[in-house]
């Protein structure tokens, strides 16, 4: 499923890219190619370890980024990718409140429980 979304610098929301999101329930993490992070200045904070579907392990840059998709959105972590594909993670499609429905092909908002302590 492939869903438009677009992706903010969260520091200079004006740096904006619109692009298309590959919805891959098994990845944990956004990636979007490098390439695109450059036009909105992003750049990497740290490097993480990823085992790939292929078996090898790689190192891959690790940022942050506001992704939007639909009426959604939130500050994701992300991985800077070499290659010109996106993909939409786990850690993002939790965090705006939404679930994928295969389905249908859509984003499904989510009821959020809220724990209060007194």
């Amino acid at each position: 499923m492939k869903l438009p979304g677009k992706i903010y610098n969260p520091a200079v929301r004006s740096k904006a890219v619109h692009l298309e999101l590959q919805v891959d329930t098994g990845a944990i993490y956004t990636g979007i190619p490098s390439s695109l992070l450059e036009k909105i200045s992003l750049k990497p904070i740290s490097t993480r370890r990823f085992k790939l579907a292929d078996g090898k392990v790689e190192r891959y840059p690790m940022g942050e980024a506001y992704v939007e998709v639909g009426e959604e959105g939130a500050t994701s972590t992300i991985a800077f990718l070499a290659e010109a594909s996106t993909a939409i993670g786990r850690n993002h499609l939790t965090t705006p409140k939404t679930a994928s429905r295969s389905t249908t092909g859509e984003l499904k908002p989510l009821e959020l429980l809220l724990l209060h302590v007194s």
